[in-house]
């Protein structure tokens, strides 16, 4: 926290004065108790004494006084507010072993529930892609606001066979390097009537590689939070793709897209496939933590793991909080003293509930 007008702090020496003030006028009431003649009528006068309830209006006061003064301080704090300027694209995994029953329902199904519980909780002006993947990556969803069409691709989500987590990677890179773009020419200035016939604004309008792996560019100016977030949710190892998830995770980096990972999924996972024969089979299908920590760390992110349903939408309450608002710089001036009004009224109830007077 820091203050605007720090030199109005020296106002807090009020309160050790005030504190001086109240022991002194306590010592003379307790003096001026003493010179009562008869001692024992005044204890059956008096059987109890208040104790701390007679000094808890005080303190409340006191209490009252700092944060007033401390407001007039104008202090200044990170605050966070809701962002409306983020594009969040959740890859979901959708492979095999998504079917496995170690967290309820299946994997699959607390998958979805808590990305739509997620989703549910953004603000209104983020927008929200949804990449699937097993063999390959499908972009169900570009980024929007229609949550209603969101919910209905997820319902639609079904397990298949395969796991190309670096090829889901790069396909929300891809989104996310035209959200950029698109975001850079729209603060690029028009061209002048005045300027050259042969100066084209046109290779502005789609980032080369030196453009693409500038992080400025990933960044919205007024919070330098980046435009475009990836959540990337994964029960198992790549398995399939042209790409390895930790080359994908590069590039993410270089274009300044966090990527959040997570491990749902328990070491105990099973789920039973056919054999070429027609056999079942029962597979173990660990998640891959390690790979998905990695990539978190190369984007300078976070990983999470959710064995349960109940942690996953935990972690989906963690990651809103991160990209779905921002810290911003606030004066709380109001609030220090709508504490104090606050702690006035209950001194001096308690004053009048105890006492019967207010002070």
């Amino acid at each position: 926290m820091t203050f605007l007008a720090p030199l109005l702090l020296l106002g807090l020496l009020l309160v050790p004065a005030l504190v001086g003030l109240y022991l002194v006028a306590q010592r003379r009431r307790s003096r001026y108790a003493v010179r009562f003649t008869n001692v024992d009528l005044l204890a059956n006068l008096v059987p109890r004494r208040p104790a701390w309830r007679r000094h808890l209006p005080a303190a409340i006061y006191l209490g009252a006084v700092a944060l007033l003064v401390i407001g007039l301080a104008r202090p200044v704090m990170a605050v966070a507010v809701p962002r409306e300027d983020a594009t969040v694209v959740l890859a979901i995994d959708v492979s095999g072993s998504m079917k496995a029953t170690d967290v309820a329902p299946t994997r699959l199904g607390a998958a979805r529930d808590a990305a739509k519980s997620f989703i549910d909780q953004l603000p209104e002006g983020i927008r929200v892609g949804i990449v699937a993947f097993a063999s390959r990556p499908v972009t169900l969803v570009t980024p929007t606001t229609d949550h209603a069409q969101l919910n209905a691709a997820l319902d639609s989500l079904e397990p298949v066979d395969g796991t190309a987590m670096g090829d889901a990677m790069m396909q929300v890179l891809d989104i996310a390097e035209q959200i950029q773009a698109a975001d850079a020419a729209a603060a690029t200035p028009a061209p002048s009537a005045a300027a050259a016939p042969g100066a084209s604004s046109a290779p502005d309008a789609t980032p080369g590689p030196a453009s693409a792996g500038d992080p400025g560019g990933a960044n919205d100016g007024p919070t330098s939070q980046p435009l475009v977030a990836a959540i990337l949710l994964s029960d198992g190892a790549n398995s399939v793709g042209d790409v390895e998830p930790l080359d994908a995770a590069e590039r993410a980096a270089d274009l300044g897209v966090p990527i959040y990972t997570i491990a749902l999924g328990t070491a105990a996972g099973e789920v039973t496939v056919e054999d070429p024969f027609g056999q079942p089979v029962t597979l173990e299908v660990p998640p891959d933590t390690e790979t998905l920590a990695q990539i978190a760390e190369i984007t300078q992110a976070a990983a999470f793991d959710a064995p349960t349903a109940e942690d996953l939408a935990a972690v989906y309450d963690n990651l809103e909080s991160r990209v779905g608002s921002v810290e911003e710089q606030q004066e709380v001036t109001a609030w220090l003293a709508a504490a104090a009004l606050v702690l006035v009224v209950v001194g001096a109830g308690l004053s009048a509930l105890w006492f019967g007077r207010l002070p």
